[in-house]
């Protein structure tokens, strides 16, 4: 199993990221949350890995702290959550706010994320209930704060086009957001505004 990674980033095109690691290098998909503070290529990072094995393809999932990585692997034990619906989950939504939702059962929360019906929703509520840590555990590299400037409304726009919507939408969605808008919550605003229209 490879459980971290730590080397080179030489290729960033959301949701998967290429980091070499002496000269191989390692495809790895991540999510938005992760994605959004990853140091600018050529640059040094480190990932916390899950390694998915299929008969026809080795997957990799990275994370910027241990316990993102722990929420996926919450996540894809849910009946029916396959690694993209939880790589998406945790891109509409940070780990810690996952777990608020799951432990106040926030059906209409966690059904904004596209792939998420109010079933699915339920199911995650039921299984997942107490199984998720909260309380601002969640760090990224670097001990970078989960914050946008105002700058990284692309960063947005990039979240919701990895989730599946198209630019018309995106831009769209995004129209109107404070400009000290984090980025998380950037991405939780653009989906509720998604659901509206």
């Amino acid at each position: 199993m490879i459980g971290r990674l730590t080397g080179k980033l030489i290729e960033k095109l959301p949701p998967q990221v290429v980091v070499d690691v002496n000269g191989v290098g390692y495809e790895v998909d991540v999510p938005m949350t992760t994605f959004y503070h990853l140091p600018a290529l050529g640059q040094s990072t480190t990932l916390f890995t899950h390694l998915v094995i299929r008969e026809d393809a080795h997957l990799l999932f990275g994370f910027a702290s241990k316990e993102e990585r722990q929420t996926f692997r919450q996540l894809i034990k849910v009946t029916g959550i396959g690694a993209k619906i939880a790589l998406a989950l945790l891109s509409g939504m940070t780990a810690d706010e996952l777990a608020i939702a799951v432990a106040s059962e926030d059906i209409k929360r966690l059904s904004s994320v596209p792939g998420i019906g109010k079933k699915t929703a339920e199911r995650l509520v039921l299984e997942l209930r107490g199984k998720l840590a909260t309380g601002g555990n969640l760090t990224v590299p670097g001990g970078l704060p989960f914050a946008a400037t105002p700058d990284e409304k692309s960063d947005i726009v990039g979240a919701l086009l990895a989730l599946g919507y198209n630019e018309k939408e995106a831009a769209a969605a995004t129209k109107g957001l404070p400009a000290e808008v984090t980025v998380g919550e950037g991405v939780r605003l653009a989906l509720k505004n998604l659901m509206k229209g």
